[in-house]
């Protein structure tokens, strides 16, 4: 099997860097001193049964987070930020997620509960390894990396090849050379990436083999962690010998299961190992990775990447390991694992000469100079291993004062970070605020999510055989084609509002700046609202609350609103408090007084200074990454001023309210206020008429009231229509500057999947 020849030739460099991969990562929930806790999988994170991104693991306490494969490992490890930030913000506040993969702290273990799944063969599988193993040796925790070839370099390589006849038994042979190659070179990944030097006396059931002070590279791959018996040998040599060794272990009884075979590569995508003779390994798992304690999320991404070149590289090299080499790579590693991390390893010449073999590969491949480098930091390690994770992790670990100790300050740390922007998902971050707050309660509650279109906010949901596609977190197939484009036109949303007979401002439609100006002696001194006929956010509104009485003031504000359309409309303004409506189906389920943009004065402070202070609360930003969006001094606000007769270096005097705009948009400054419990039902109701008037199932719809106590009244005395808006925005509920959290996006869910409760 001549892979790197046929690469070469056929110039497959690029196809060969291409695949798939996964991450499932285990951790142990702990309390604030790092000890194990005995508290059932929380409830929060919905039904283990189909949950696809938070599992538990051997017991209740062990969390088991599992990314969907991904074509980049970029995206694997945002992934896996985004399930680790669900997880901690989910998690009780006396809670966190450790950190290291040797368990501290632990229970006696009668207070271990094995994994309480719906299936009780599962149950019984994990009693089972405590009566093999004993409870301790299942809490270790690490990581299992998950990785596919893609499809075409299968392809491409078997129509390349004449060796092998069967497309099935070439792509067995390719994924065979490279677990094999695997398993025999297994030890240089423990020598760079292990991080289990040590772990309480009390792990070990006849006394601790460690002596005072001595430190070891890997607890976890060495013969007191995950290991089976000696005896217990599987042949790699060829899918049929695999399978038939396999299949003798477990026929006799020594193991229970096949999955109980604790190989380092597992050969995965079918439920019996005999289905592969048929279909074909469609991927491995590689399950030696301690976590990595520095990382928040267990591995760096630089780390991942590295493991990628070596897998790649052990299907390069022309060597193709036998069982006697798979055997020796397997002496190797616990020799290896048992090493002191401080000293170099006895093998370092040979992982030196494999990793300078990656090295050629990666330049021979057109890879990129970042692989080049990162290959080359790890290769230094062999001739410096105080640089290598576990010798760094010692040092650390006799710093603080012992590991459970660093692990409990790590975990806390980390937790902490998870909470700096508690309002998003850091990873997709570039997303808007409301589709990140819908793909949190996705992770959380276990439906399967696919992210179609980043940039355009497009998420396809699934459980079971129902999926759903969602755009920008609330538009959805529930809304009829029309109704955004009635709402988005607001000349339509007020002909369509006054024909079901609901109460609209008086306006008037303009085409040219030049026509609007020429009317404006019909609304000189009147009080106007200016916007374009087609807006969204509050952008290029302008009104005039005490009276518009200066033509080249009403000008501006025209050709403000003309930058954002080509039609504009002049309303009357209604005397009143604007509300925010959040209607979804036939109910109200949130509402919002959004007070314009102000400040309020000191006597010390112009307007521009207290404007930069009230723009340093943590919660404000550009609006679509954070719930507030910064006040800004433009022309709008700088109208506003001058109709209160200040400028933007003026000094308000103590206590003075300086409005900064008259709508009351979060989008350019507002304060949200919750009002939901206050608001009196008859206006909940005409929220829910005007949406259904629209046609849709999610609307926003903007009311003006002078009393919000008092029962509706058909008259614009009571109330008025200013807007109906399509994709309202839910994140100034969920996160609102004061009153309660409404967490709007869990009821879109439950419309979307409603057999989920």
């Amino acid at each position: 099997m001549e892979l790197q020849k046929i690469i070469k030739e056929n110039r497959l460099g690029l196809l060969f860097q291409q695949g798939s991969f996964g991450i499932e990562k285990e951790s142990q929930r702990v309390h604030q001193d790092g000890s194990v806790v005995t508290s059932a999988h929380p409830k929060a994170f919905g039904n283990r049964s189909f949950h696809p991104y938070i599992q538990t693991d051997f017991a209740e306490s062990q969390l088991e987070l599992i990314t969907p494969p991904n074509k980049t490992l970029e995206d694997t490890m945002r992934w896996l930020q985004t399930i680790h930030e669900v997880v901690l913000r989910t998690l009780p506040d006396d809670e966190f997620v450790f950190p290291m993969s040797m368990p501290a702290g632990l229970p006696p273990e009668k207070e271990i509960k094995v994994a309480q799944l719906d299936n009780p063969e599962d149950v019984a599988y994990r009693e089972h390894l405590v009566q093999s193993y004993g409870a301790y040796k299942q809490m270790v925790s690490g990581i299992h990396y998950n990785f596919q070839l893609s499809p075409e370099l299968i392809n491409a390589l078997f129509n390349a090849q004449s060796q092998y006849q069967s497309k099935v038994e070439f792509q067995n042979a390719v994924y065979l050379k490279l677990a094999k190659n695997f398993l025999r070179y297994q030890w240089v990944l423990i020598y760079l990436f292990s991080a289990t030097p040590t772990v309480d006396a009390n792990y070990f059931k006849e006394g601790s083999p460690l002596q005072p002070n001595q430190y070891v590279r890997s607890l976890r791959s060495s013969q007191y962690g995950y290991v089976n018996a000696p005896e217990i040998i599987v042949s790699f040599d060829c899918i049929p010998e695999y399978v038939k060794t396999l299949e003798h272990w477990v026929n006799s009884g020594k193991l229970i299961a096949e999955k109980e075979f604790y190989s380092n590569v597992r050969l995965r995508g079918a439920k019996r190992a005999r289905e592969f003779l048929q279909t074909g390994i469609q991927y491995l798992e590689f399950r030696l990775f301690d976590l990595n304690p520095f990382e928040q999320y267990g591995m760096a991404l630089n780390d991942a990447k590295f493991v990628h070149y070596f897998i790649l590289c052990m299907l390069w090299i022309d060597e193709i390991a036998d069982q006697a080499g798979v055997e020796e790579g397997k002496a190797r590693l616990a020799e290896v694992a048992f090493e002191d991390p401080r000293q170099q390893t006895k093998y370092a010449s040979e992982g030196e000469r494999l990793l300078s073999a990656m090295i050629a590969m990666l330049n021979e491949i057109g890879a990129d100079e970042s692989a080049v480098k990162i290959v080359k930091e790890k290769l230094a390690q062999f001739a410096q291993p105080e640089l290598t994770l576990c010798a760094r992790l010692v040092a650390e670990i006799q710093s603080a004062g012992g590991y459970q100790a660093l692990g409990a300050k790590l975990a806390q740390q980390y937790k902490t970070h998870a909470f700096e922007r508690f309002y998003a998902l850091s990873a997709f971050d570039n997303m808007e605020l409301s589709t990140q707050a819908l793909m949190f309660d996705v992770i959380q509650k276990g439906l399967s999510m696919e992210i179609l279109d980043e940039n355009d906010q497009f998420l396809r949901l699934q459980f079971g055989d129902h999926f759903e596609y969602v755009k920008n977190g609330n538009m959805t197939s529930h809304d009829s084609y029309i109704s955004p484009l009635i709402m988005e036109n607001k000349v339509v949303t007020k002909k369509v509002l006054q024909k079901a007979g609901f109460n609209v401002p008086q306006s008037k439609e303009f085409t040219s700046v030049e026509q609007a100006v020429a009317n404006y002696p019909l609304f000189e001194g009147k009080a106007v609202v200016i916007k374009p006929k087609s807006t969204n956010f509050g952008l290029g509104i302008t009104i005039f609350q005490q009276g518009v009485t200066n033509r080249e003031d009403f000008a501006k504000a025209i050709e403000i609103a003309f930058r954002e359309d080509k039609e504009v409309m002049v309303e009357d303004y209604l005397v009143g408090t604007e509300y925010r409506f959040f209607v979804l189906g036939d109910e109200t389920l949130a509402v919002l007084l959004r007070v314009p943009a102000n400040v309020v004065g000191d006597g010390k402070s112009t307007v521009a200074e207290l404007v930069a202070a009230k723009n340093a609360h943590p919660l404000r930003g550009d609006g679509s990454r954070t719930p507030l969006k910064k006040i800004a001094l433009g022309e709008i606000e700088q109208l506003q001023l001058k109709e209160q007769g200040l400028t933007v270096d003026s000094i308000p005097a103590e206590g003075q309210l300086v409005q900064l705009r008259a709508n009351s948009n979060i989008s350019t400054g507002g304060d949200s206020i919750d009002m939901t419990d206050e608001m009196h039902p008859s206006y909940k109701a005409l929220a829910v008429g005007i949406t259904k008037a629209m046609g849709a199932a999610v609307c926003g719809v903007d009311l003006i009231i002078p009393d919000l106590k008092k029962p509706a009244e058909n008259n614009l005395s009571s109330w008025g229509v200013i807007e109906a808006n399509f994709n309202p925005m839910m994140m100034m509920h969920i996160f609102p500057y004061s009153g309660k959290s409404r967490r709007l996006t869990h009821n879109v869910l439950k419309m979307l999947f409603p057999e989920m409760q």
